[in-house]
């Protein structure tokens, strides 16, 4: 981001994420898309201007959130797993400060003098604490919203030097509380996902899209995703439940390798050698909302996008595998709630299979249960939320660094 760039000549909306996982991309895209769609309605500028940026671009030091991510899905899971516990970070707080922006990401505080955004909306801890820093050190004011992007909250958040925190649940609001953000500060949105999972769709006129068979509870299996690295576990659970899957005559498994291509052709090899007729491969597939509406049930680890999709698709759900850090706490919440199942090992999923293939009328209570946290407007709702906040005046304190002890919290583990 140069000097020579021109200021906006219209109103700018600057949604943030940063590249660790998909997740945080397709949370801020879904908000971009509901920013362009009410354009003239809500506060939003007709001539409104929306621009995604991943933070990790606009380092001074190049930084693969991937590979970062990745390296914590191994022997070093309760490493990660460490930063999300609620006796720790739940008090130990961090509330933001210039160092850290000065230092690290000049360049994005060159691109808040050039545009100046009206609003700043984040999906990640990182693109946040960068958003205040840029905010003080130019002492050009916007609204801060930070989007949490799973089913509880991580302590690194800037709670102080937030406007509003968009959250999943009220749930997350009593994680808040106790960090001393105010309830004014809180709204339950829903996390935004992509067009599509909002609507309903004929699951008969789906299931022909894609070829699959109109009398068989349809299973998703989900087992594939931008990065192999989180899948290693989960795919060798699966893997033992293959033998098995024979029985489930009732059943028709899809399988969604992603973009993997070595493993969507190591399943079609396996499953030609086993002459399995109950199973589906599919490669990459872009119309993920009408597959989701052709199905009965999804096996899948417990990603905070993913579940969220299933939940707006009212596609019932088997979380598989032990998880860590926020993934542990979306498995927590969403079991909780009743609104999925959890099996932690492959002896445990073909046992829940066995219940759901012989009585499938348990599917319906998992909907019912899902249907408290289905809130597929959450895109639309967060961009009104932030409208609400544009030329509002705050008075802003300026600090180098600020970190602060938060009151007990409301949850423990």
């Amino acid at each position: 981001m140069s000097d020579e760039t021109p200021q906006a000549a219209h109103p700018v909306i600057t949604v943030m994420h940063a590249s660790v996982g998909s997740g945080h991309k397709a949370a801020a895209m879904a908000i971009a898309g509901a920013v362009k769609r009410l354009r003239g309605s809500h506060g939003v500028p007709a001539d409104a201007e929306v621009e995604v940026i991943d933070i990790l671009d606009c380092g001074r030091i190049p930084l693969d959130g991937n590979k970062t991510a990745a390296s914590f899905t191994g022997a070093t899971r309760p490493i990660y797993d460490i930063t999300w516990r609620y006796t720790l970070t739940g008090r130990l707080l961090w509330g933001g400060g210039t160092g850290w922006s000065r230092v690290m990401f000049p360049s994005f505080n060159d691109y808040v003098r050039q545009k100046r955004p009206i609003a700043v909306i984040c999906t990640h801890i990182t693109a946040a604490n960068v958003a205040v820093g840029a905010r003080m050190i130019t002492g050009i004011d916007y609204p801060l919203v930070c989007v949490p992007t799973d089913y509880e909250i991580e302590g690194w958040w800037p709670h102080k030097e937030c406007d509003l925190f968009c959250v999943a649940t009220d749930f997350m609001a009593e994680t808040l509380r106790p960090r001393k953000v105010d309830p004014a500060r809180i709204r339950v949105t829903g996390i935004p996902v992509r067009q599509g999972f909002e609507r309903d769709e004929d699951p008969a006129a789906c299931r022909e899209k894609f070829g699959l068979p109109q009398d068989r509870t349809i299973v998703l299996v989900m087992a594939g995703a931008g990065l192999p690295q989180p899948y290693v576990l989960f795919r060798a659970a699966i893997e033992q439940t293959l033998p098995f899957l024979r029985r489930f005559h009732r059943m028709h498994f899809v399988f969604l390798p992603g973009r993997d291509t070595t493993y969507s052709g190591n399943l079609k090899a396996i499953f030609a050698g086993m002459k399995l007729s109950n199973v589906s491969v599919m490669d990459y597939v872009d119309d993920m909302a009408s597959l989701m509406h052709a199905s009965d049930l999804a096996i899948l680890k417990s990603g905070g996008l993913t579940v969220t999709e299933c939940l707006c698709a009212r596609l019932p759900m088997v979380l598989l595998g032990k998880s860590y850090g926020q993934e542990k706490a979306n498995t927590t919440l969403l079991t909780s709630y009743g609104a999925s199942m959890h099996a932690t090992t492959a002896t445990e999923l073909i046992s829940t299979l066995d219940r759901l293939h012989d009585h499938p009328e348990a599917l319906n209570a998992l909907l019912v249960n899902a249907g408290a946290l289905r809130r597929p407007g959450a895109a639309e709702d967060i961009v009104k939320a932030t409208m609400e906040l544009v030329g509002v005046p705050v008075e802003r304190e300026r600090h180098f660094a600020e970190f602060y002890w938060g009151g007990k919290p409301a949850h423990l583990r």
